[in-house]
């Protein structure tokens, strides 16, 4: 598994690429998290199709690949123009969107596909949200910004009204997912829950007895829906066509390769994120129907308007296409 040491690591290498200015066009810093629901860039990465892509374009672009933990890192990365492009949760997304209408402009150039996060307990009294107390610890990877604290508000919301949506917060701790799941599974620290993604979750049901699910991110939002985006400025956007369009096109291979392919998809994520993950766990992780990998986002504008209504976010949404730039691989979102 990843620990802190890839973490810092990453803020290394930010602290160093913050003194670089914008650069030209054929060159990409993609800035990730950890788990499956990252596969599609994992795709890219091992199979090298950005780079492919480019050169279709008429472009060598160099890719630049960094690793942090949760969304609001990711955001700071961004705005200071140590990132080109931002892997994460609708959560940051929402946030650093509404925050950056009329400068920065920041909004989502793709999905990632469609996982279910599940919110995992090994408390044998929760059985459900109502069911937590004081002493619970919710593990996530940023308090109150990330996609997962944004939907255990909206479930907050739906349970105790939209006054009490941040009733849970208290709860929750900033972990990056590998060290939240090592502790589930070792069930020895005070985190007791942990709501993360695929591969994780998996785990940890497999690798603690006492491991259940507590709540599923599509029974709140609704169904099937893309939780991870990815996203850039505006002018990153309009300055590089060619490596954005390179860009894209490379996910649109990745999501068929992963659909078409979980086995060589599962490889692929395991040379890249080089993590003790049983392959026949992480297969069967891809082949959940539930898990679907495709760029064009699905069902995300009800946690936006949440969001707005409970007053986390100034600007209310009146479609997807707010939140997103336009590009034809997306014409199917929602």
């Amino acid at each position: 598994m990843f620990r802190f040491s890839k973490v810092a690591a990453g803020l290394a290498a930010l602290a160093l690429a913050a003194a670089v200015p914008a650069h030209a066009e054929g060159k990409i810093r993609i800035a990730e998290q950890f788990g499956v629901v990252y596969l599609l860039l994992n795709v890219a990465q091992d199979q090298k199709l950005i780079e492919k892509h480019g050169r279709k374009q008429g472009v060598d672009i160099d890719v630049d690949w960094i690793r942090l933990s949760g969304g609001a890192a990711g955001n700071d990365a961004l705005l200071s123009n140590s990132v080109d492009v931002v892997g994460a949760g609708l959560g940051p997304l929402f946030t650093v969107w509404d925050r950056t209408a009329g400068k920065q402009n920041v909004r989502a150039v793709a999905s990632l596909g469609n996982f279910p996060y599940y919110l995992v307990s090994t408390n044998p009294a929760v059985k459900s949200i109502a069911d937590f107390g004081p002493k619970d610890r919710i593990a996530l990877p940023a308090v109150t910004v990330s996609v997962q604290a944004r939907i255990l508000q909206m479930a907050a919301a739906k349970q105790w009204g939209a006054a009490q949506f941040r009733k849970l917060d208290p709860l929750t701790q900033a972990v990056p997912h590998p060290d939240a799941t090592a502790a589930v599974i070792a069930g020895k620290t005070e985190i007791n829950a942990h709501f993360g993604n695929p591969p994780f979750q998996d785990q940890e049901l497999a690798g603690n007895p006492n491991a259940k699910v507590v709540l599923d991110s599509y029974e709140v939002l609704g169904g099937p829906s893309s939780a991870t985006v990815l996203y850039a400025t505006e002018k990153w956007v309009k300055e590089n066509p060619k490596t954005y369009r390179a860009f894209l096109d490379a996910l649109v291979e990745a999501a068929q390769l992963a659909s078409s392919n979980p086995e060589a998809a599962a490889d692929a994520y395991l040379r890249v994120n080089r993590n003790s993950i049983d392959r026949a766990l992480l297969v069967k992780v891809l082949k959940d129907p539930k898990v679907q990998f495709k760029v064009a986002p699905q069902n995300t504008l009800g946690l936006a308007q949440f969001l707005h209504q409970v007053g986390a976010i100034r600007k209310k949404p009146a479609s997807w296409r707010d939140y997103f730039f336009a590009h034809p691989a997306l014409a199917s979102g929602s």
